[in-house]
């Protein structure tokens, strides 16, 4: 059996905290709340209280096989963004060096700055325009230089799913404008694929071909315009047409229109997806979120969806 270490058990996080569980692992969960350390006892797991912009709450982190580093950004929290992801991985990783024996750590696919609709993979350069894909960078850097025996790192597209679509369903909904160009390409993976991916990595075992790759891009098959994408929401959702206010420069509309190449992900860890796109991934994220009904019909296979 053996020991996981999950720092950030969110939304990604408690999905593979369950699988491994359910692989018979034991699962240490940190979380900031005592409250959350609670239920995530009822899930059978090990919680451990802490926080990754407090060094001293982390000395409480147990010696373990596999770590998972997944923390999101609370922006509702005083830390930035920067102390969460880059100051507070730095202190993480001095706690678990000479403790554990893997990292996987969860970037963001936002540390490319391609703006033309290229195709970027492990290989592309990473110029990122955003902070936020700076901060995500800045990161990648403290596991590369880490002294842990393997540190892998997992670029991830947008995460999708159950419960992930609500303010973008009511926006639909009430026909508002969505900011940003209605041709600029989304690359998406649904969280279950994601998780998924992070058990491949776990379980990876170096061979003579890709003995020196520590990196994989985590993405779906099809990068779909953004127009495609919120027709096929608005549709499962029975809501109006999307509309796209192009001028706006508000924040969710930077980083897009690059496409993401999933190839190495599938040659080396050998992950099989689940929803290759989002017609497959849209109508199960939408029919699982807990507090949304579809319209009848939407995904027994008689109404007609978009080919993406």
């Amino acid at each position: 059996m053996a020991r996981r270490l999950i720092v950030g058990c969110g939304y990604l996080g408690l999905r593979v905290a369950r699988l491994w569980r359910h692989a018979g692992d034991e699962v240490v969960a940190v979380t900031r709340s005592a409250d959350r350390a609670g239920r995530l006892e009822q899930e059978g797991l090990r919680p451990v209280i802490a926080d990754v912009t407090q060094p001293e709450s982390l000395r409480a982190l147990p010696d373990c096989d596999t770590v998972l580093h997944a923390v999101g950004y609370d922006r509702a929290a005083a830390p930035s963004k920067r102390q969460v992801y880059v100051d507070g991985l730095q202190s993480v990783l001095r706690q678990i060096e000479g403790r554990c024996g893997r990292l996987i750590h969860i970037s963001s696919t936002s540390v490319y700055g391609q703006q033309d609709g290229q195709t970027v993979d492990e290989d592309s350069v990473c110029e990122p325009t955003e902070d936020s894909g700076c901060i995500c960078l800045d990161a990648e850097r403290l596991v590369r230089n880490s002294s842990l025996p393997s540190a892998m790192i997992l670029r991830l597209s947008g995460i999708y799913g159950p419960d992930r679509l609500l303010s973008r369903m009511e926006t639909l909904r009430t026909s508002q404008p969505l900011a940003g160009r209605a041709e600029a390409w989304l690359n998406l993976i649904h969280v279950d694929d994601a998780a998924r991916a992070v058990l491949a990595a776990a379980e990876r075992i170096a061979d003579s071909r890709t003995a020196d790759r520590s990196l994989w891009l985590i993405s779906d098959d099809l990068p779909v315009p953004r127009r495609d994408y919120y027709s096929l929401l608005a549709q499962l959702c029975g809501a109006p047409a999307p509309a796209f206010d192009e001028q706006s420069t508000a924040r969710h509309s930077h980083g897009l229109n690059k496409r993401c190449c999933n190839r190495r992900m599938k040659d080396d860890l050998g992950v099989q997806l689940q929803f290759p796109s989002i017609s497959q991934g849209l109508p199960h994220a939408v029919q699982s979120s807990g507090d949304l009904s579809m319209p009848p019909g939407a995904i027994n296979g008689k109404q007609s969806l978009p080919v993406l």
